[in-house]
């Protein structure tokens, strides 16, 4: 259970289904009309499935520490290993920022619409962000065991207050809208595959317990299991919320619509209270989202650690809870203070959070199309070599590269500077690579060792099929 509530948390369904949508609908990140909701959303979901079903065999075969980036070792060999591991880190890293960034402004929020005078909201948002990183913090050094269970009570509760309201709102104030507009497309392939960019990041995250091989108890069944039907049940979620979303946004005004919490306000027409109710759930999930995203990177990074291709100090273990203390304690400072200087510099919530998940999103796919085109490369290692991984490898790396290129060439054009950030986090992966094979061979030869498949893996786990 605690692999299948670190998958759940890590994909945040209730905070990822009241905000990201939100994000797409009046174009924040592509700066004009957004694309269709629910087509979006359903190729963002057809992409993470094709991305499941190239991890899963491998997810079957070997139980890691560090998911992605040993997977991407054991396939592609160690230099292109350390690229898929800074990509993840980078991802894990940007979406537990805009997690961070969400949770303050929907306590904002939650005391607005309970009519609570804030003083100073930036300093309270700061305050907010700051106590949820500590709290955050203490639950992941405590063990995988405590924070997996917080998160999913957190997020199942999230999940039922949205469902709830959502049904509450429209029994009450269904809009007069042909539900026709909603299926329609405006043939704009740029804004679309940006959005389809932003609505993965609704996903990424399910394939985090491939991190918790070394922890989770027959991780050959439970790791796989996770990974395949938590995005098939957040995507049937996201659909609903979605197709909801977009009819009662159309009727909505522009105050709304660009607002940074535009669900909340919609629902604080109607009852104030209602809304409040919602700002506790959908902050609640984007906490819970925190903790998973960086308990899936501290493990990245303390796996690198004892590698030797990262700071020894973060291979480090607690000395009594066994965890990645000294990874997680170098982590959150910094997954902290950069939605902080969000706040403090002025720049609106709803743009940092468009930003900060467009990014998180880039960081997800780039080590996606690595660890699917490790794939064959694996299998053949092991002596499984088939023709249908090859296609699959192949058909999954086509299909994201083009979507990401597509999505980076619209980003250029538009004068973000999102893809170029990006881009020199690959560029130093690639340099840092080269630099460790010319110097420190025996540092990169030791990259994807740590996770080696032992014998309590395999005890009752069953034959792999």
């Amino acid at each position: 259970m605690p692999v299948f509530a670190q998958s759940i948390a890590n994909v945040a369904p209730a905070g990822a289904m009241s905000v990201i949508p939100a994000l797409i609908f009046p174009g924040l990140v592509v700066g004009s009309a957004g694309p269709n909701l629910v087509l979006t959303f359903s190729a963002a979901m057809a992409i993470i499935v094709l991305v499941t079903l190239c991890l899963r065999p491998m997810a079957k075969r070997m139980a890691a520490v560090s998911g992605l980036y040993s997977y991407t070792a054991k396939g592609l060999g160690q230099r292109t290993a350390i690229t898929a591991g800074w990509s993840a880190i980078f991802g894990y890293g940007l979406v537990a920022m805009a997690s961070l960034l969400a949770v303050g402004t929907y306590i904002v929020e939650l005391f607005v619409n309970l009519g609570v005078p804030v003083a100073d909201p930036k300093i309270f948002a700061v305050l907010v962000i700051l106590a949820a990183a500590g709290a955050a913090c203490f639950l992941m050094v405590r063990g995988i065991q405590i924070s997996a269970w917080s998160t999913l009570l957190m997020e199942a509760i999230s999940i039922g207050i949205l469902t709830v309201l959502m049904v509450v709102y429209f029994a009450f104030n269904a809009p007069q809208v042909n539900l026709g507009c909603v299926f329609a497309w405006n043939g704009h392939f740029d804004s679309l595959s940006i959005g389809i960019v932003v609505a993965v990041s609704a996903f990424v995250g399910f394939e985090s317990p491939t991190t918790l091989g070394g922890e989770a108890q027959r991780p050959f069944v439970s790791v796989p299991r996770a990974i395949t039907w938590t995005p098939i049940l957040a995507g049937v979620l996201y659909l609903l919320a979605v197709t909801a979303q977009d009819v009662a946004l159309k009727e909505a005004p522009s105050d709304i619509t660009g607002s940074s919490t535009p669900l909340s306000d919609l629902f604080s027409q109607s009852s104030p209270l209602f809304a409040a109710v919602l700002d506790l759930g959908i902050a609640a999930s984007w906490f819970a989202c925190a903790i998973a995203s960086v308990n899936a990177l501290a493990r990245i990074f303390f796996c690198m650690g004892r590698e030797g291709v990262a700071p020894r100090v973060v291979g480090r273990t607690h000395a009594a809870f066994r965890t990645p203390s000294m990874a997680i304690l170098v982590v959150m400072p910094v997954v902290a203070i950069v939605p902080v200087a969000v706040i403090i510099s002025g720049a609106s919530p709803e743009q940092g959070l468009a930003n900060l998940f467009t990014l998180g999103a880039y960081g997800y796919l780039g080590s996606y199309i690595l660890a699917s085109a490790s794939l064959p490369f694996f299998l053949r290692r092991i002596g499984e070599n088939t023709l249908p991984s090859w296609i699959l490898g192949a058909v999954t790396s086509v299909v994201l590269g083009a979507v990401l290129w597509t999505a980076a060439m619209t980003s250029i054009g538009t004068g973000n500077p999102q893809t170029l950030i990006y881009g020199g986090v690959l560029l130093l992966s690639v340099i840092y690579a080269a630099f460790l094979h010319r110097r420190l061979p025996a540092r990169l030869a030791s990259v994807g060792i740590y996770d080696e498949t032992r014998e309590s893996d395999l005890f009752h786990s069953g034959p792999l099929p």
